[in-house]
């Protein structure tokens, strides 16, 4: 009998051990992971979404405007008074600031 006992209080304590784990894991998700990927996915439509004469930032600070869009890069016109342009990664754009004529 008391064989029976100990077998019927085992599965109690397991659950109770494992609801705070399982409370932390919904909480990193929900708190951590899901707003990642919600970022990302913006992140990833920002980047599909630019076009010629957008006028860009790139992440160390370059400010130009969009000469053209190929798969993985993009070429920008830094400065039109002295034609200066800079081939960049389509990834090393941080904001699309709006239009500008060129």
């Amino acid at each position: 009998m008391d064989f029976l006992a100990q077998a019927s209080a085992k599965p109690s304590v397991f659950w109770t051990t494992m609801i705070p784990f399982m409370i932390m894991a919904v909480v990193i998700y929900v708190f951590i992971l899901r707003p990642q990927k919600v970022k990302e996915a913006a992140r990833e439509e920002m980047l599909d979404c630019i076009k010629k004469k957008d006028k860009v930032v790139t992440n160390g600070g370059l400010h130009g405007v969009v000469l053209s869009v190929k798969e993985t890069e993009l070429m920008l016109l830094i400065d039109s008074s002295k034609d200066i342009r800079v081939k960049v990664e389509r990834d090393s754009i941080a904001s699309i600031l709006g239009k500008e004529e060129v």
